[in-house]
């Protein structure tokens, strides 16, 4: 499994790329011009991401503006939904609002931080990556 981590604190992109680096090969972008820069880099390398690991809080792109870019090339793209990456929105922002609008945006899975493990885990089962 191919993982893009979208995190703009240090701690917490080693914590998930440490963390997540068990499950498949992770690339990991500070910012979010850089992840989709990234993304768009894998697609055309034919090795699309199978999940993204989004923080929302981020400079220059936030995460919801990430979200938006990247599930616009996949449908530019002609994308299947079932054949969509996987995103998973990572953020302390749990009021139901942004949760909402994480998912009409088309995130798969909205995980509250602090990222409790077996809750991503799970989450990723449900999602079929694992």
């Amino acid at each position: 499994m191919k993982i893009l981590i979208v995190e703009d604190d240090f701690a917490s992109r080693k914590f998930m790329m440490d963390y997540m680096s068990k499950y498949g090969e992770c690339d990991g972008t500070v910012d979010g011009s850089e992840a989709v820069e990234a993304f768009m880099m894998a697609r055309e390398d034919d090795e699309p991401y199978d999940l993204i690991c989004l923080d929302i809080m981020m400079p220059s792109m936030d995460g919801y503006q990430v979200l938006k870019a990247i599930r616009d090339i996949e449908k530019e793209e002609g994308v299947s939904s079932k054949d969509q990456a996987k995103i998973i929105m990572m953020t302390a922002l749990s009021e139901e609002k942004n949760v909402k609008k994480a998912f009409e945006m088309g995130c798969s899975v909205y995980c509250a931080k602090p990222v409790d493990v077996n809750k991503l885990t799970s989450a990723m089962k449900k999602l079929g990556v694992l």
